[in-house]
């Protein structure tokens, strides 16, 4: 035990992060089978439930598991602590519930007046309460089950030695890889010019600087539960706000938009607080 413990105190995020592509990537290819990548519509439909359980089990296995091992009952007790953490002020609740759904449509009402393919989908579909009871459960598991993991375990490791820039960085860009698979699982369901490329370029261009507005808002409170709250905020933003059936160009567009306005929101709160681009203080890294 003493040597995993030293092992996990030297590599806390590589060892949670390779424990949780091994769980996520082995699971969902099993349940998947390797010969339906792409998925065809039916294929998909028919496995959705099995892969999306194993996608799920990564991060959150993961991230509970290492905290017991790394820092024992101490150590899920700050976990706990930090997961039932809800006093954090009405604005810090504000950023990470709208930030999400308010830039999104933004975007797309604006980019609808180009191409009205990029209505909004509550707007655009006739069977709302489908959408919205497909939407809420999807946002409120992604949330909860991935976050006890990212922001539960990986990024308290990493921010003892990054700054909170950097920490959402790295876990932006590991945290867009881990969706690879599916990505290139679901570009079955679509065709066109660039379908499957812009599936694959959209987690880079959709998660990573989302990743380090959400690593800031934890750092601030420190609340697990708020993290999820963001996370939910934009994996339901995405199912139900999101324009449907967009893909190759039109997804790039959306996300290229995407990015623009949320590096202007980075630009904006690194003006307004200095601790986003700040390094741990040898208190913090100590901790």
């Amino acid at each position: 035990m003493a040597t995993i413990q030293a092992f996990l105190k030297r590599y806390p995020a590589a060892t949670y992060f390779a424990l949780t592509f091994l769980i996520s990537w082995g699971g969902s290819l099993a349940a998947i089978g390797p010969r339906r990548l792409p998925g065809a519509p039916e294929e998909v439909m028919a496995v959705m439930p099995a892969a999306v359980l194993m996608l799920l089990a990564g991060p959150s296995v993961s991230g509970l598991l290492l905290t017991a091992l790394a820092h024992g009952r101490r150590g899920l007790r700050d976990y706990l602590y930090r997961l039932l953490r809800w006093r954090a002020g009405a604005r810090w609740y504000a950023v990470a519930l709208l930030t999400a759904p308010l830039l999104m449509t933004a975007i797309l009402l604006a980019l609808s007046l180009l191409r009205p393919e990029f209505l909004p989908g509550i707007l655009a579909v006739d069977d709302k309460a489908a959408l919205l009871s497909f939407g809420i459960p999807v946002a409120l598991s992604a949330g909860f089950f991935e976050e006890l993991g990212w922001t539960g375990f990986a990024i308290p490791e990493l921010r003892r030695r990054h700054s909170v820039l950097a920490t959402g960085l790295i876990v932006g860009i590991v945290w867009a890889v881990w969706h690879l698979l599916f990505a290139y699982w679901l570009s079955g369901l679509v065709s066109g010019p660039l379908s499957l490329a812009s599936y694959l370029l959209d987690p880079f261009l959709f998660l990573t600087l989302f990743r380090t507005l959400m690593v800031w808002v934890y750092d601030r409170t420190e609340s697990l539960l708020l993290a999820m709250l963001m996370h939910m905020s934009l994996t339901g933003s995405a199912r139900i706000l999101g324009a449907p059936e967009i893909a190759g160009t039109r997804l790039m567009t959306f996300d290229l938009a995407w990015v623009v306005a949320l590096g202007l929101v980075i630009v904006a709160v690194a003006a307004a607080d200095r601790r986003l681009l700040s390094r741990p203080s040898f208190r913090e890294r100590a901790a």
